[in-house]
């Protein structure tokens, strides 16, 4: 286990001074506490048809770590079209629905894997509010996403703007349901087992597995 642990800080330690994104290189050595690496990963997520939630599942399963639905203090209507009005109306205007999630001493955290929908090629709004609710300050950022087959948007590049001082690794994208379509929960059968192996690799080529 002790050698397992030394490779997997090593492995971090690489990709940060590798990806840092802020221009502030972090500091060598402030990266993992010495008290196990499973517990200072953070896996947030934000999921209407429980297909960003499968794949935050599939990333725990493989890394361990906490895993935390984003909830809104006001959730967000059942029904599609209106919803789509309404995230429309908050990314014209910048607002941040607050959120009803707390995140206890998010500072023991150092790996975040964030997960979110593509909404209006867009990040999420109750995404934004995550990022600018909790400093994140110094800590690496894993993105993932779902969307409906028109690809990220300007998701992974929101990310790297409104946390411009952690460190965002390359994110990883997967088709999930077709909401607008009536095409909901898509990770089963031969679609989830796919989607596991793609999450594998991709948690390979960060070299943090």
């Amino acid at each position: 286990m002790k050698v397992k642990y030394i490779a997997w800080i090593s492995s971090l330690i690489l990709i940060v001074g590798m990806s840092c994104t802020s221009g502030e290189q972090p500091r060598v050595g402030d990266e993992l506490p010495s008290d196990g690496a499973s517990k200072k990963i953070l896996i947030v997520y934000l999921s209407r048809t429980n297909n960003t939630k499968a794949v935050a599942e599939m990333i725990q399963a493989q890394m361990g770590g906490k895993l935390v639905a984003l909830e809104l203090a006001n959730p967000y209507p059942a029904d599609y079209r209106t919803t789509v009005d309404q995230v429309a109306q908050e990314n014209a205007s910048g607002f941040l629905p607050p959120l009803a999630t707390k995140i206890d001493s998010i500072d023991q955290y150092d790996l975040i894997f964030l997960g979110f929908p593509t909404w209006g090629m867009q990040l999420p709004p109750p995404i934004k509010s995550f990022l600018a609710q909790y400093n994140l300050a110094g800590k690496t950022i894993a993105p993932f996403n779902t969307n409906a087959g028109y690809g990220i948007g300007s998701t992974f590049e929101q990310v790297k703007t409104l946390a411009s001082r952690s460190v965002v690794l390359e994110g990883f994208s997967t088709r999930g349901g077709i909401e607008r379509d009536g095409v909901l929960f898509v990770m089963e059968g031969g679609r989830e087992v796919k989607v596991r192996g793609e999450v594998a690799a991709w948690l390979g080529k960060l070299r943090v597995k």
